[in-house]
């Protein structure tokens, strides 16, 4: 959009021409900035309510460096599935990145958020699981919300969770990351009216298949309430939480 459209949708805007609904509308689909090797799409957080991400794995250095110094021109950056080198590079351009090292993802932050009222409550069915559960918390953080996380309290000692059924039934936001069999999902469903994102996990022995059965196991919940993310997607679990929570 070139400055003389941009005055020209100001000052319809400023007689009445068009409607602030008109101009929001108008706007959200503006054209995206060509890096060449991406496309960097500035508007997502108008249609969308939160930035573009990015996606650090299978990207050069220099790759998420650019995406992100451009990206860090109008809105907040999250990188995830990243790593410390890139990290050491980001910091060079952007002194109060913070790099989660257990999840592997980077955040600048520039504006400062608003929390949401209500709460996220991460839980984990073993500790092998949290680096997924990270993820998922960095991005609601990231998102403006408040996040707990109880973590190792899956259905092999069953007796674990249920001392923090106060802390169940006071989120709106329920993220239950588990592999193995994956039916902590089922049973935190079976005792709240709340929405549980299920997030299956690789960890496991063979018969688990790399995240397969405990993602069959989710589908598969007799619970109403379980709707289900891809096999260690914990950043797509905390994005669509926050949405819930929004």
């Amino acid at each position: 959009m070139t400055e003389k459209q941009i005055r020209v949708l100001l000052e319809n805007l400023k007689e009445g021409k068009i409607t602030e609904k008109t101009a929001f509308e108008y706007l959200k689909l503006l054209p995206f900035k060509d890096l060449d090797f991406a496309k960097i799409d500035h508007h997502r957080s108008l249609r969308r309510g939160a930035p573009e991400i990015i996606f650090g794995e299978g990207k050069t250095k220099g790759q998420i460096v650019t995406i992100a110094k451009e990206i860090a021109r109008y809105n907040d950056v999250l990188i995830t599935r990243t790593n410390e080198e890139v990290f050491k590079e980001i910091k060079f351009f952007f002194k109060k990145a913070v790099y989660y090292r257990i999840p592997k993802t980077i955040v600048i932050r520039k504006n400062k958020k608003n929390l949401k009222k209500g709460k996220i409550l991460v839980l984990t069915a073993g500790t092998v699981d949290i680096p997924i559960a990270e993820e998922a918390v960095v991005t609601a953080e990231f998102m403006g919300n408040r996040v707990e996380k109880i973590y190792d309290i899956g259905v092999a000692g069953i007796h674990r969770l249920l001392p923090y059924l106060s802390q169940i039934y006071g989120s709106s936001v329920i993220i239950v990351v588990a592999g193995m069999d994956g039916a902590l999902a089922s049973v935190v469903s079976g005792l709240t009216d709340k929405p549980v994102i299920a997030v299956p996990t690789s960890f496991g022995y063979g018969a688990s298949f790399k995240g397969i059965a405990p993602l069959l196991t989710m589908l598969n919940s007799c619970s109403p309430g379980v709707a289900v993310v891809n096999i260690d997607n914990g950043f797509g679990a905390g994005y669509i939480a926050s949405l819930i929570n929004k």
